[in-house]
């Protein structure tokens, strides 16, 4: 089994993570990991711009991740910010039906590298990124996984991970949102 490492999205690992993004044409269509944040993806934004735009937020440190290294070689990463820096999420209707106790941390987007898949870095991934949380002072975290149990689901659209992945990391259902995704929360860091 290979051995993973960690290193959070900045400056210095930003040609790694765009490598893994250029290989994978963009991700989604050429999302760039920006699909949460405010700019959001469509139509009228072309990868270029989406590139661009996370580019930008990275040098101001406004772009949160997790990113996993086989060597020197990024092959995924978990993203995470506060849901001011992540506002857009699957499922808002649901998620605003019912108030929940405010986050200080969002995860949103996990991503694997093809070649890379069912080995455990989403895992890595994860785990990554409430250690960078922890970091910066932890808090409530809350995401938004689907559960898989029972039913066939590609990898590939899995951008928010597995229920059960969460759980393992420490997550608590708290309520579901439509038919198979989940608003999980875990205290980390701290424990007020």
């Amino acid at each position: 089994m290979t051995s993973f490492s960690t290193r959070p999205l900045d400056g210095t690992t930003w040609s790694a993570f765009a490598a893994l993004v250029e290989r994978h044409n963009g991700v989604w269509g050429g999302c760039w990991c920006m699909a949460f944040h405010a700019e959001g993806v469509g139509k009228d934004r072309a990868p270029a711009q989406n590139r661009e735009d996370k580019l930008a937020r990275v040098r101001r440190g406004e772009a949160h991740a997790a990113l996993v290294f086989d060597g020197e070689t990024c092959v995924g990463w978990c993203q995470f910010g506060s849901p001011a820096e992540l506002p857009r999420i699957k499922a808002r209707r649901a998620y605003e039906m019912e108030p929940a106790p405010p986050a200080d941390w969002r995860i949103t987007c996990l991503f694997v590298d093809k070649a890379h898949r069912r080995r455990g870095v989403a895992a890595v991934a994860l785990r990554g990124a409430l250690d960078e949380i922890a970091r910066s002072g932890g808090g409530l975290v809350e995401s938004f996984p689907e559960d898989t149990e029972g039913r066939p689901v590609s990898a590939s659209f899995l951008h928010n991970g597995n229920l059960a992945m969460f759980e393992q990391a420490g997550f608590t259902r708290q309520r579901l949102l439509g038919k198979d995704r989940w608003l999980v929360t875990a205290m980390v860091g701290r424990s007020d």
